[in-house]
């Protein structure tokens, strides 16, 4: 572009039913819920199935994939010409009920992962909880293939699975590989761009909308998992910036940085010529850019196109924001 008309981007969510799902993302999101059990909210997304809609502004009808392949060097700066599409997928989750046991592929198991998409690490922050509140990280320690084939047909994965009870404001890390899944938690999902997911098991229950049980892989889930990764726990944020405003580093992978800042003092956001994106767990508060304030509140999502440089976040009382990167190879 010949000169600078980009701005703070916001994005419709994009609902999606999931037999799991359940209505508590009403609470984060004021884009109305379809009726059904509603266990995803994809809040930023390069997909071609799903892509994400700019909602105001110049570019109000734009699709993320539109803006990124029109205009590389304006939304990635010193990343422009390093991905094929948008790299992250961005995600409201609201496990109701028990997701099915899952393991996704890493970036090298390329015989596992469909033309076109990726390995997948993600993250979670946990938002809600509620009273059966599980998180499933990892196997336990000495679990090998035999074990989790003979649980498989005993219907006894859980024994096998290490498991803990999040609190709201969890930092969950899974790598590619890990076994996991999670139940009665409404959580923040950050992942490689991909959909490439394994059922291993899935609580021998039934869909309602089919009637049958849901499809499992379990020959590729097994290939796809990394038996070292076991008992995984809340990550432990480190404070990276101590002086009036604390911003903790949540997550630090070759694929996103994730920083958490939780204040009501006034911070800036944003990177020289490198992308960030705003996700706003709780308050409110205004980013200030080129003499105009854009209103953030919970639930909102913001990318911040690498040519807009370092920007001031102004909270309106306290706010509880999300940054994330891509990170320089």
């Amino acid at each position: 572009m010949s000169e600078l008309t980009l701005y703070p981007l916001f994005f419709k969510p994009t609902y999606q039913y999931q037999l799991w799902g359940g209505r508590r993302l009403a609470h984060l999101l004021t884009e109305p819920l379809p009726e059904g059990p509603v266990g995803e909210a994809w809040l930023l997304s390069d997909r071609d199935d799903h892509a994400s809609i700019v909602t105001e502004g110049l570019y109000a009808g734009y699709t993320l994939t539109q803006l990124f392949n029109q205009y590389p060097e304006s939304i990635m700066g010193r990343l422009a010409g390093q991905f094929d599409r948008f790299p992250l997928l961005l995600k409201f989750l609201d496990a109701k009920e028990v997701l099915s046991v899952q393991v996704h592929p890493s970036d090298e198991q390329t015989q596992y992962i469909p033309k076109g998409d990726t390995g997948k690490t993600e993250a979670w922050v946990v938002l809600e909880t509620g009273e059966k509140a599980l998180i499933y990280a990892g196997l336990k320690k000495g679990t090998d293939e035999a074990d989790v084939r003979k649980a498989l047909d005993e219907h006894k994965v859980a024994d096998y699975l290490h498991s803990f009870t999040p609190k709201p404001g969890d930092g969950v890390f899974i790598h590619s590989g890990a076994v996991h899944t999670l139940a009665d938690v409404v959580v923040f999902e950050v992942q490689e761009n991909s959909d490439t997911t394994y059922r291993l098991y899935d609580w021998d229950r039934i869909d309602a909308k089919t009637g049958k049980p849901r499809e499992l892989d379990i020959d590729k889930a097994i290939a796809c998992i990394d038996f070292s990764l076991t008992d995984i726990g809340p990550v432990k944020p480190d404070a990276v910036e101590t002086m009036q405003v604390v911003r903790e580093e949540l997550f630090n992978d070759e694929h996103f940085i994730v920083w958490r800042l939780n204040t009501d003092k006034q911070f800036t956001v944003g990177a020289e010529d490198l992308l960030r994106i705003l996700v706003c767990i709780d308050g409110k508060g205004d980013i200030a850019f080129d003499g105009t304030n854009y209103g953030i509140k919970k639930g909102d999502v913001v990318l911040l196109p690498a040519e807009l440089g370092v920007m001031d976040c102004i909270p309106q009382g306290k706010i509880n924001l999300l940054e994330i990167a891509i990170p320089e190879s």
